[in-house]
């Protein structure tokens, strides 16, 4: 096999052109998987997202129980110093010393009911937030079985083509190395730019085959010369002769 220096032009264009012909199997495997993997890359993105915030819920849940439980401990708390300073009131000598613990008393009495609102608080919040992980955990349960089914259908597709696309791959592979790195480069950003990937097109019936734009004549005798590439002035694609490809560069 000749080097990429030692390649004619005309062997370089049949090769670009083969190459075309090869990446547009390749495409069409390609689009028949249709909008499959981006759904199935979105769907996994979501599923993510949603398992996410029902760990960030469950978290916010097990504080809100923690404090609901610190809450109910400042009570038991209050409560046993309540029953101790009531018991030090039948003690006292002199108003003042009841005076003092009837504060104390009131105090640790605002403390319960200051301790029993944020439970009120704590226990609304921890039942918005189950209602909310109970209909995420809904949506990713619909969300797991919608993916599971994209992933089969995906994967039938992909086991029904993906011999042809690895055999296609492969000679696209070999061609290319047939090709400098300059022609490829340029190809490969050509048929970035095309919407239908074609960055190699043959003249037919006087015009260009990617844009359809009639080719002139001088020029259209230039890619029958195959003695230098021809770019379409325009859509920019490379210009080969219908027949450069009666014997390819690959079988």
């Amino acid at each position: 096999m000749a080097s990429k220096t030692e390649i004619t032009i005309e062997e370089k264009l049949k090769a670009l052109y083969e190459l075309q012909m090869v990446d547009s199997e390749i495409d069409k495997i390609r689009i028949l998987r249709g909008e499959l993997p981006l759904e199935v890359q979105d769907l996994e993105d979501e599923i993510e997202g949603l398992q996410t915030r029902v760990s960030n819920f469950e978290d916010e849940m097990k504080s809100l129980q923690s404090m609901v439980q610190e809450k109910k401990g400042s009570i038991k708390e209050s409560e046993g110093l309540i029953k101790k300073y009531e018991a030090q009131q039948m003690k006292v000598r002199n108003s003042r010393e009841f005076d003092s613990i009837s504060k104390e008393i009131e105090y640790q009495n605002l403390e319960i009911e200051l301790s029993e609102k944020r439970i009120k608080e704590y226990a609304s919040q921890l039942s918005d937030k189950k209602i909310i992980i109970e209909d995420s955990k809904a949506i990713l349960q619909d969300k797991n079985e919608d993916l599971e089914l994209k992933k089969s259908e995906l994967d039938e597709i992909v086991g029904d083509t993906k011999k042809d696309e690895e055999k296609h791959l492969k000679k696209s592979e070999k061609i290319e190395k047939l090709i400098e790195e300059r022609i490829l480069t340029a190809y490969k950003r050509i048929r970035g730019n095309a919407r239908n990937g074609l960055g190699v097109v043959s003249v037919e019936r006087d015009a260009c085959g990617g844009c359809f734009n009639k080719i002139p004549p001088q020029k259209q005798m230039d890619v029958a010369s195959r003695k230098k590439i021809i770019v379409c002035e325009h859509c920019g694609r490379i210009l080969v002769d219908k027949h450069i490809l009666e014997k390819p560069v690959e079988e």
